[in-house]
């Protein structure tokens, strides 16, 4: 059976009606899930196997017979690591229904269906009984049930509902605890993904600073963690304030609480400074001495660097406090870890919680709206003073004091620094009523709100009343649009231009003038991963588990570019950097399709991917030299080649790579087609 998805297309700003097949949703999970990057994961499925070999030790030397309870067994890997390691009987849980399907397959394959039975149902649902799921307790509980911020995937209440109903009490549980650690830093490349910095700018009359409104000041930010490769951030972008600190741990093995909760460590400042964010992080212990564990720790705070398991299922978090405050070395204050059932926060207090009214059970959530409208790389680039100073340079060769500008862009700054600038008038279009009320905020706080024209409305059903009966003498964008997940879907601005040619004035500017989509076949050091099949798994069969992947993959939107934040995956160039079309802002759209093909000359290596750059005429290409660097707040797509690397021989300097890519002006599909290498 078909059925119809309406979808946005980001690009022109219609909604297409697409057919997919009735189990599209389930196939884009597939898709994008991490079940790859999680069977490579080495280090892993190494420590979960030792904790669940000592486990089933542990049972047997009691004389009882080891029954497994495996929640949420993906492809039914620890449930078959613990039949090989002795265990009598193994109740895997799987809620995902194509996932349950797969283990079923995995395991017959393997030759365990006699010792697994695969139960599709959430660990909740799960009944024990003569006519249930399961015919008694289990006396082993396995779960791989965390993300970055261990409890974002529901771990504390299906703990809390297995001990309750499902597992024996005192049972052995494999990981047996987790803690928590957390460091107080001050960042101002991190705070400026939190923050909105004000923006001073040099004009005739003077220097004028963009502030922003008290309410965005006082706002905590967005609720969600910031998960991060915190190996990727240089220790030269941030100064630590605290040591390590563990802030709570949890024992798995005993029953466990779901309710909110606050934990707190007194530390005295290693030096003063400005505390802004918390970076966290935590590790597993296989077992009850602790002589198995897991870490994701990054490199300063690893026992062994030399060792760092690289994974992208599980990174490290960052916090915001809610205001920065300042801290003086050697005076003592508490950090406090808060948290429910699904997430975790923090707050810096002068004394422990029970002596303070301030501590606030309540997660912080947004409040001013800001946060809701953009993410924290866009926060980083409005932050950016470099880029900032690039537009600032680029306006003041283009305006006049006559002259009248539209600003396109989903929240933009642009028409404030147009005004200050000195154009006469400027008028700013918001899409949404959110980026409407935000933007208000903002110009009332730098009294501007009678300067800066707001128009709600899609720029298409502008009207000569809008304008005032003006003809516009500057079009103005970033482009930034909160619709777009990758670069070229910005190319929306062109679309806009050609809608509001017949409000543009004779020898009217459009700024940026073009853009163009630049390509680099590059070399990943560790991102291949999430693609790569796994084939065999600690001496498992998972291929079943490979083809289901691969068939995902299969369908139309798999196909297409995945945005990465490239500067948190190191990778080196196999090919220069590479224009392969352009866009010319000052004509409206054309009506037939741009398209362009050529070769693309390789050095020797594995091409993993291909990423692509979006720029417009202010924005810079990445470096050409073999170690890549990405610029921080705009994430690449990436093309992952077909096969799922394609190998380059070692013994040959050079070889090409056939490229094709296509922009229709109506529809603006584009792809990046690779031919084999000659």
């Amino acid at each position: 059976m078909k059925v119809f998805c309406g979808r946005a297309n980001p690009t022109t700003g219609s909604v297409e009606w697409l057919e997919e097949d009735e189990h599209y949703d389930y196939h884009q999970e597939i898709a994008r899930s991490s079940y790859a990057d999680m069977l490579h994961d080495k280090d892993r499925n190494m420590k979960y196997y030792q904790g669940i070999r000592a486990a089933v030790s542990r049972v047997k030397d009691r004389g009882q017979k080891a029954l497994v309870l495996d929640i949420g067994t993906g492809t039914g890997l620890l449930s078959m690591m613990a039949v090989t390691a002795g265990a009598d009987f193994c109740y895997a849980i799987e809620v995902f229904k194509p996932m349950a399907d797969a283990a079923v397959k995995i395991v017959e394959k393997n030759g365990f269906s006699d010792k697994i039975k695969v139960i599709n149902k959430h660990s909740t649902e799960v009944t024990v009984g003569p006519d249930g799921d399961l015919p008694c307790r289990a006396n082993i509980l396995i779960t791989e049930l965390f993300d970055t911020e261990l409890i974002g995937e529901g771990a504390l209440p299906s703990y809390e509902h297995a001990h309750r109903h499902l597992v024996q009490a005192n049972c052995e549980a494999v990981p047996h605890r987790a803690t928590v650690y957390a460091q107080l830093v001050e960042s101002r490349r991190m705070w400026s993904w939190n923050k909105l910095f004000p923006i001073r700018v040099q004009t005739s009359r003077g220097e004028r600073v963009i502030i922003p409104p008290l309410e965005l000041e006082r706002c905590p930010g967005a609720p969600s963690v910031c998960d991060i490769q915190l190996n990727q951030v240089s220790p030269a972008d941030f100064t630590i304030l605290s040591d390590v600190l563990p802030m709570f741990s949890v024992d798995f093995s005993k029953q466990v609480s779901s309710s909110a909760a606050c934990h707190s460590r007194q530390f005295e400042p290693l030096v003063s400074g400005r505390a802004q964010v918390v970076l966290s992080w935590w590790d597993i212990e296989m077992d009850p001495e602790g002589k198995i564990k897991c870490t994701m720790a990054p490199f300063w705070a690893h026992s062994n660097p030399e060792e760092l398991q690289w994974r992208d299922h599980w990174m490290q978090c960052v916090y915001f406090l809610p205001q920065e405050e300042p801290v003086v070395q050697g005076s003592a204050l508490c950090l406090v870890a808060h948290h429910d059932d699904y997430c975790v926060w923090y707050s810096l207090q002068k004394t422990s919680p029970e002596k303070n009214e301030r501590v606030h059970p309540v997660r912080p959530v947004c409040d001013c709206q800001a946060h809701l409208l953009w993410n924290r790389p866009r926060f980083g680039e409005i932050n950016d003073r470099n880029r900032t100073e690039q537009y600032i340079q680029a306006l003041r060769t283009v305006l006049k004091p006559d002259s009248v500008c539209l600003c396109v862009s989903d929240g933009s700054l642009l028409s404030m620094l147009a005004y200050h600038l000195g154009a006469e008038q400027v008028f700013t279009v918001e899409n949404s009523a959110a980026s409407h009320r935000l933007m208000k905020k903002i110009f009332r706080a730098n009294h501007l709100e009678d300067k800066i024209n707001i128009i709600e409305k899609r720029p298409e059903l502008l009207t000569p009343a809008d304008l005032e009966g003006k003809k516009v003498s500057l079009l103005l964008g970033e482009p930034f649009f909160t619709t777009s997940l990758l670069p070229w879907h910005n190319l929306y601005f062109w679309y806009v231009r050609t809608a509001v040619d017949q409000h543009l004035g004779p020898g009217a500017v459009v700024m940026p003038q073009a853009a163009s989509l630049h390509v680099m076949v590059v070399e990943f050091r560790d991102l291949w991963q999430i693609r790569s099949p796994c084939g065999n798994c600690e001496g498992f069969d998972v291929r079943i588990m490979d083809d289901m992947i691969k068939r995902a993959l299969d369908f139309r939107e798999s196909k297409e570019a995945e945005p990465h934040p490239l500067w948190e995956y190191p990778c080196r160039s196999l090919s220069k950097p590479q224009q392969i079309l352009t866009f010319d802002f000052r004509q409206p759209v054309p009506l037939q399709p741009v398209h362009a093909e050529g070769t693309i000359e390789l050095r020797r290596g594995t091409a993993a991917g291909t990423p692509t750059v979006s720029r417009p005429c202010t924005s810079s290409t990445p470096h050409s030299t073999s170690e890549c660097r990405w610029v921080v707040h705009r994430p690449s797509p990436t093309l992952w080649s077909s096969a799922p690397m394609l190998e380059i021989s070692p013994w040959i300097s050079h070889s090409q790579m056939r490229w094709t890519v296509g922009a229709d002006p109506h529809l603006l599909r584009n792809k990046v087609e690779e031919g084999s290498g000659l």
